[in-house]
């Protein structure tokens, strides 16, 4: 990743959480120049994989102090916009965060951002907040792109659909990445039992329950390793992936086997960190941090898509397809 210099590209990253981001950036050749993260434990995660801590609330960055970078990157946070969340968008603090990265936009003026959300992003208030959205990030000047990516396609075993929002001072031809160069299975991501702490099981009673509600829904266990999911509603779902990881509710409704939990190393895994990855904060914390983590591996594609794109020479006629992006906003909703 760099410039016409041949200089790395300098990349900020902001919402950082443990760094997700900041590996895929880094893995395709970028250099990270600034980090802000507000919560406590992820700042101490930070920290011990970075060697630096992140800088806290970002609505007390004074934009200006924030170091020249020529892409922005940040998963602004999703449970404004999100079904498990209220859904309540921008009438919720969270949702406004967003105009935090806006007010960083409008003052550094970097060549490119990469911005990450929930699918539901998308949908929310018939379709209204992702238009605003869209409508700000140009008129800063932006061609902005956005497409939802599964993080299944990306050698993860994990359904993971989220929003990816790319944006461009000049319009260069960027395409998104279909998928990955690996595939990973649960058998690549699953520790053996016999090494795993016992805590990590099903008690007598959830195990039993389980098995109860599979009798009773007329579902077996034909195949290993496979990941039970349970709904909402109460279904069960048999899948030879994980569904996405959730910030509180993973450890709970996801069950490998049907027999036990997935430990935090694991979860992790999911989310394409490494095994060198450090955790020094209690397992409740890595299974929260895990569940709002990025799939690195799809980040870092379309951050390897985004180089190529700002090394070719800016298109003279925007492709409509990809382009204006809140028109593409209204006409989708134009019959709602």
């Amino acid at each position: 990743m760099a410039n016409g210099n041949g200089k790395k590209l300098k990349f900020i990253d902001l919402f950082a959480g443990i760094g997700g981001i900041r590996i895929a950036f880094e893995r395709a050749g970028g250099k990270c120049v600034f980090t802000s993260e507000w919560d406590e434990p992820c700042q101490v995660m930070y920290e011990a994989n970075f060697g630096e801590k992140p800088f806290g609330d970002i609505t007390k960055i004074v934009a200006d102090e924030v170091p020249e970078h020529d892409i922005l990157t940040g998963g602004f946070p999703c449970q404004a916009f999100s079904i498990i969340g209220n859904g309540r968008g921008f009438a919720d603090t969270r949702g406004t965060l967003f105009f935090d990265v806006e007010r960083i936009l409008k003052a550094k003026q970097p060549k490119a951002f990469l911005l990450e959300n929930v699918k539901q992003l998308t949908t929310h208030d018939n379709g209204r907040t992702f238009k605003t959205i869209l409508e700000h990030l140009e008129n800063l000047g932006y061609f902005v792109h956005y497409k939802v990516l599964n993080g299944l396609d990306f050698g993860v075993p994990q359904k993971r659909e989220r929003i990816m929002i790319v944006g461009f001072k000049e319009n260069h031809p960027f395409e998104f990445p279909r998928n990955g160069t690996e595939t990973k299975t649960l058998s690549d991501i699953l520790e053996p039992d016999e090494q795993i702490d016992k805590k990590h099981f099903l008690s007598d009673y959830f195990h039993k329950k389980v098995q109860r509600k599979l009798k009773e829904q007329g579902k077996r266990i034909t195949t290993r390793p496979i990941v039970i999911h349970e709904n909402k509603g109460g279904n069960l779902g048999i899948h030879p992936f994980s569904t996405a990881l959730r910030a509180n509710g993973s450890y709970n409704y996801v069950t490998v086997n049907g027999e036990r939990r997935f430990t935090p190393r694991e979860m992790l895994r999911l989310q394409g960190y490494p095994d060198t990855f450090k955790m020094v904060v209690p397992d409740t914390q890595v299974r929260k941090q895990a569940g709002n983590s990025v799939v690195i591996p799809k980040i870092e594609a379309v951050a390897r898509a985004m180089v190529q794109a700002m090394s070719q020479k800016p298109q003279r006629k925007p492709v409509q397809s990809d382009l204006f992006a809140t028109e593409r906003v209204e006409k989708i909703y134009a019959h709602k």
